[in-house]
């Protein structure tokens, strides 16, 4: 169990500092409760002792001697960076000392110590007791050292760790961090920013735990990777609850397979996990003991009714999912509680998303441990470097690349790995995509996202705002998904990190137009999956951050933006395959289609001069404005699920779309045609009668606007798409005939 250690003694006492906007959980935050639960869930020792709490600490300059048996003036709370205001400093600098005192405890009394950091941003140099135990280069990758040897029994123990962090003024990879931030570049975090921790250990131990499912094959390889291991052997044990499903043994560093009959899978619909005990033995005596958990899941493309899909468990489902960026305004790279670093998962999951594409940064264990409960599928981005890198960046980012996956593999929520986002710092695309996938051949890879395609790797990905456009679409050999778009932007007052500063790729005027526009992106990802073989989406983005005002949240956590119900809904449609916004049934035969918005209800579509009105019809109109307001509702020309519009005057020519107006035509043999005169009716905008969706462009319905009818998508940029009275403009009652 974790032990409370005391506090510097001579440092200045610890105190947040005001961040620009507070969340649910920042004044749950204390030297006390530091982020104290267990780092590493899927490795777990009996007996761990929290480092987090207060540490000492000062502003350094090169080439200054470590602080060694000398108290620092400041306090600071670790994990928290030192540009963020939980830490207590809130200032930016990029050299700096952190120094703590500690005790080992007397059960300890035999073992190794092993001193653990999970980030620190982004060279630590460690001493202890006056030692120098090592160091270390890379923001993203957990480290640890054997302190054993320097450590004083029975007495008080000193940690020194000096950080240099250059943020983009180096080469190395820092995601969006800059240091002077603005627009889609953020805050920079620097300094011990993850968990700092100490475990005893026997002197044959567990270094790590490789779990790779194997479904069709019925069982777990594992490897188990060791120190100090000679002559022992590795037992992998994997339970169901209680009853053993499989165990195996073999050599530490070989794979072991443990059968898993009849595997129960993952899935982000039943996340179930099974429990994995490692123990490494000489004879029958058992030196370690870890526990960990995995879940049975496959991941691959394969061709679907002859288009190339992305599949989990040999079944396509689209994934559909938020770019998460995990900054936050009171901790910058570091969620606040264990509470707050699930949140927006779990914020994901009750809209209805079944992925999360990790953007441009690598979490805490715990988040993908929180992945892996919750049932979220997860694309991990390599953070990425800001410029062009010389040939010791490349190797550098090729190290801290190959040390993401390695420490991650295990995880079974990740399902792909993005080396390289938009270009930034890109190169050798095409190498790197594919030593991604001969390290690990168990995920999907995307050699980059948005742009600079590699032309190899699993997947052709696009990005596109507000979108969803027109993706580059799936080949025989490739996936398609669409890894960035939207991007609409609402302002909520009180909430913005900088008021009145902040921007989105399109703004709207409240909830309901973001909602309404949302799901009219949704539905238009319909149209791609069936045109492009669109397997996947990312919506630009979860929640805001700093002056990007895009989220589905605020950057605080405090207010969802959108109505929940709806957005989980659309989402449940598109990957369910049912068209959303639901369907609805009309009657065939002849019918007359009347106006229901407010004031205008006693006017009905008809055509003019070929062009799609709408006019006053009553009992006194002349025969031919009877006619002209009068239709026959058939199947649809493009798919018989749908219907559409035959004139009752003009047999044989159809209410069709072109350049966006609705007019009546002949049909010209074309494929074409025939989906612009489909419309696929749905339950109607305003909550009453039926709204007519075009075929082909999903996210667009048949609307009225000053008369004329277009073809419209709610808050677009056209005039005749502005998002006043369009769920009443777009929704329509069937009627008996005018004509007779």
């Amino acid at each position: 169990m974790p032990l409370t250690l005391a506090s510097p003694a001579e440092a200045a006492e610890w105190a947040p500092q005001e961040p620009p906007l507070t969340t649910p959980w920042t004044d749950d935050v204390s030297p006390d409760n530091a982020l104290p639960e267990y780092p590493r869930p899927q490795m777990v020792r009996d007996q761990w002792h929290s480092l987090n709490g207060e540490w000492e600490w000062a502003p350094a300059e090169e080439g200054e001697e470590p602080p060694i048996g000398r108290s620092l003036d400041r306090s600071i709370l670790v994990p928290y960076p030192v540009e963020s205001a939980l830490s207590g400093i809130a200032e930016d600098t990029d050299r700096m000392w952190y120094r703590r005192t500690f005790a080992v405890p007397d059960s300890w009394k035999g073992r190794h110590v092993k001193l653990n950091f999970d980030a620190v941003d982004y060279t630590a140099d460690v001493w202890v007791n006056g030692t120098k135990i090592g160091a270390h280069r890379g923001g993203y990758d957990r480290f640890s050292f054997d302190i054993t040897d320097a450590l004083r029994r029975g007495e008080d123990n000193e940690i020194v760790v000096g950080v240099h962090d250059p943020t983009d003024s180096g080469q190395q990879a820092v995601g969006k961090q800059r240091n002077d931030p603005g627009g889609i570049f953020y805050t920079s975090y620097s300094g011990i920013w993850q968990s700092v921790w100490m475990e005893p250990v026997a002197p044959a131990h567990t270094t790590r735990v490789d779990l790779t499912p194997d479904v069709s094959g019925e069982k777990l390889d594992a490897v188990v990777r060791a120190a100090g291991a000679g002559g022992a052997t590795a037992q992998v044990t994997v339970r169901d609850g209680d009853e053993v499903v499989g165990r195996a043994s073999g050599e530490p560093g070989s794979r072991i397979e443990v059968p898993v009959p009849d595997p129960h899978l993952w899935s982000p619909d039943d996340p179930f996990l099974y429990d994995v005990e490692v123990a490494l033995k000489r004879g029958s005596k058992v030196r370690d003991r870890v526990e960990s958990y995995a879940g049975m899941r496959s991941v691959g493309t394969e061709m679907v009714d002859g288009v190339r899909r992305m599949t989990l468990n040999g079944e396509y489902v689209f994934q559909m999912g938020p770019l998460d960026q995990g900054y936050w305004p009171d901790g910058i790279s570091t969620a606040p509680t264990d509470e707050a670093l699930k949140f927006d998962i779990k914020a994901a999951k009750d809209l209805g998303f079944n992925t999360i594409r990790k953007h441009v940064k690598v979490e805490p264990d715990r988040w993908y441990y929180w992945a892996d409960r919750m049932g979220m599928l997860v694309w991990q981005d390599m953070p990425s470097m800001a410029h062009n890198p010389d040939q010791a960046a490349r190797d550098r980012y090729e190290h801290e690349l190959r040390e993401m996956v390695d420490q991650h593999r295990s995880f079974p929520s990740i399902t792909q790995w993005i080396p390289f986002n938009e270009g930034w710092g890109q190169y050798d695309g095409a190498r790197i995509a594919e030593e991604v996938k001969r390290t690990d051949p168990s995920r999907l890879v995307t050699g980059a996202s948005g742009w600079h395609d590699t032309g190899n790797g699993d997947v052709v990905d696009s990005h596109i705002y507000v979108g969803p456009g027109d993706p580059a679409p799936a080949t025989d050999s490739r996936a398609s998904v669409l890894g960035e778009y939207g991007g609409l932007g609402l302002r909520v007052d009180g909430h913005e990190w900088s008021p009145g500063n902040g921007f989105g790729y399109e703004m709207v005027s409240d909830s309901e137009s973001l909602t309404s526009r949302y799901v009219g992106l949704t539905a238009g990802l319909q149209r791609l999956e069936r045109t492009n073989g669109l397997s996947a989406a990312i919506y630009t983005e979860i929640t805001d951050v700093e002056n990007e005002l895009n989220g589905l949240w605020t950057y605080d956590r405090q207010r969802v933006k959108v109505d929940e119900p709806r957005i989980r809904e659309a989402h449940e449609d598109l990957i369910a395959g049912r068209p959303v916004g639901g369907e609805a049934e009309l009657p065939t035969g002849e019918h007359s289609l009347r106006v229901t918005t407010s004031g205008h209800d006693d006017r009905y579509i008809r055509h003019r001069d070929a062009l799609g009105f709408t006019s006053v019809v009553d009992e006194s109109s002349s025969d031919l404005l009877k006619q002209d307001a009068t239709w026959r509702i058939v199947p649809g020309l493009a798919d018989d699920t749908c219907y559409s519009l035959e004139s009752v005057n003009y047999p044989d020519e159809y209410l069709r779309h072109r350049a966006s107006r609705v007019r009546r035509e002949a049909p010209d043999g074309s494929e074409l045609y025939r989906e612009d005169a489909t419309w696929c009716a749905a339950p109607g905008l305003s909550g009453s009668g039926v709204s007519l969706r075009s075929y082909n462009f999903p996210d667009q319905f048949l609307r009225h606007y000053e008369e004329e009818l277009w073809l419209a998508g709610v808050g677009g940029p056209e005039p005749y798409e502005t998002a006043q009275d369009f769920d009443a403009d777009a929704t329509w009652a069937i009627e008996e005939p005018w004509a007779e």
